[in-house]
């Protein structure tokens, strides 16, 4: 089974593209090494204040994957401040 959980994050205050994705990267990266998922900007790249960021995870239990990604989507609303998450989804496929 694949899990993949898509945010759709604001980022106020965002001037600029280069500000954007600096501000993007330690995100991806934090992710990626705190919950072991691959993550990458998938939409707006073109936007400077508006991203879509999708996380996916593989396992063999949907349960494990559905706690796995809502502990990332919650890590990611207790710990980034300088963001808000618009909207979140959770697929299993």
């Amino acid at each position: 089974m694949v899990g993949v959980l898509t945010f759709h994050l604001y980022l106020p205050g965002c001037t600029s593209l280069k500000e954007k994705r600096g501000r993007l990267k330690p995100l991806l990266a934090r992710l990626h090494r705190e919950f072991n998922v691959s993550v990458a900007e998938m939409d707006l790249q073109d936007k400077r204040q508006e991203s879509i960021v999708t996380c996916a995870l593989v396992g063999n239990e949907a349960a494990h994957l559905q706690r796995a990604l809502q502990n990332v989507a919650g890590w990611v609303e207790k710990n980034w401040m300088d963001l808000t998450i618009v909207d979140s989804r959770i697929e299993l496929l």
